[in-house]
């Protein structure tokens, strides 16, 4: 990775409120073209993280760069090199799409073409529709199309999702994968762990103000020893102890389910397969789950019987 890879790097930031340190030096970089996931509890500095990287908000220590320069003395050429998507807007409802996102082109040097820019937040038959009249995930399309209509480099992305139905929030992943593939730099807030799991290339836990880790999905999940689950129903004299024997690992007994975990599931599974198949045994509702993102935030983020800003498990990226 060059220098000029490296388009958000954030080292050793703090910020206080009343005295009351918030942020506690937290360090992480995010490279050109990723799709970057920010996430954390309520409360653990997300949203004053987001403000001071997009200069709307003062820091107290550390340093902070985005696209090379430090939002806190960026200028109007610097903005134009930014796009926001808040958790909420106010769009005026009696617009059209045309109308509304041709508004705000107007605040950049050099804006993209706004039917363009609608096309590709998805509502090329929607540009003339009242804003009032679109369903919430389109209305979401159009705080993305405003995002996207300065051509910027680094996009925000702020709870993109929440509220949305299944079918609308699907579509919302879709438009973002699109933007990873037309090289934009995305740095996405959710409270989804399945969209961050899906979207991120590179993801940071923030636990009370502290980094509790980083790294891609699979990368959390190995570190912390989660494993693939393994489940399925077997006949009645088939015991938990013939499994074990025969896959190498512990089987645990739920009911009439057998349960093991393993680091190389299809390994174990082939073996598990091949010895069903000499003992003439019949195994069946066989579920193959890999560890999730879920897994790994309720672990990290929440951990069970220790106080909110604990020791950083993450550091300088």
């Amino acid at each position: 990775m060059t220098v000029s890879d490296r388009v958000i790097e954030v080292r050793r930031l703090r910020k206080s409120y009343g005295g009351v340190e918030r942020v506690h030096g937290i360090s992480f970089g995010v490279d050109r073209g990723q799709v970057f996931g920010f996430l954390g509890t309520n409360g653990a500095g997300k949203t004053t993280t987001i403000e001071i990287l997009e200069g709307y908000r003062a820091r107290d220590g550390g340093e902070v760069s985005v696209l090379g320069t430090d939002p806190a003395h960026a200028g109007r050429d610097w903005r134009n090199r930014i796009g926001l998507v808040l958790q909420e807007s106010e769009l005026n409802p009696v617009y059209t799409v045309r109308e509304t996102v041709t508004m705000f082109s107007r605040y950049f040097r050099q804006p993209t073409d706004v039917d363009a820019t609608i096309m590709s937040a998805g509502l090329a038959g929607k540009a003339g529709e009242r804003v009032g009249r679109l369903s919430g995930g389109e209305r979401r399309r159009v705080d993305v199309a405003i995002g996207l209509v300065g051509d910027p480099e680094v996009l925000f992305l702020d709870e993109p999702t929440t509220g949305l139905d299944p079918a609308a929030r699907r579509g919302m992943w879709g438009l973002i994968e699109e933007l990873r593939r037309t090289g934009k730099t995305v740095f996405l807030t959710t409270h989804y762990m399945e969209e961050a799991q899906r979207l991120a290339d590179r993801i940071v836990i923030l636990r009370a103000g502290v980094i509790a880790a980083q790294g891609t999905a699979e990368q959390l999940s190995q570190a912390l020893g989660h494993a693939t689950r393994i489940t399925f129903l077997a006949p009645p004299q088939v015991g938990a102890a013939q499994v074990s024997a025969a896959v190498g690992a512990s089987v645990e007994q739920d009911g009439r389910w057998l349960v093991f975990r393993s680091d190389q599931p299809q390994r174990d599974l082939t073996a598990l397969l091949h010895w069903a198949g000499e003992q003439g045994v019949e195994l069946t509702g066989i579920q193959v789950s890999p560890p999730t993102l879920d897994d790994v935030f309720v672990q990290l983020a929440v951990p069970v019987g220790e106080p909110p800003g604990g020791t950083a498990r993450g550091g300088t990226p």
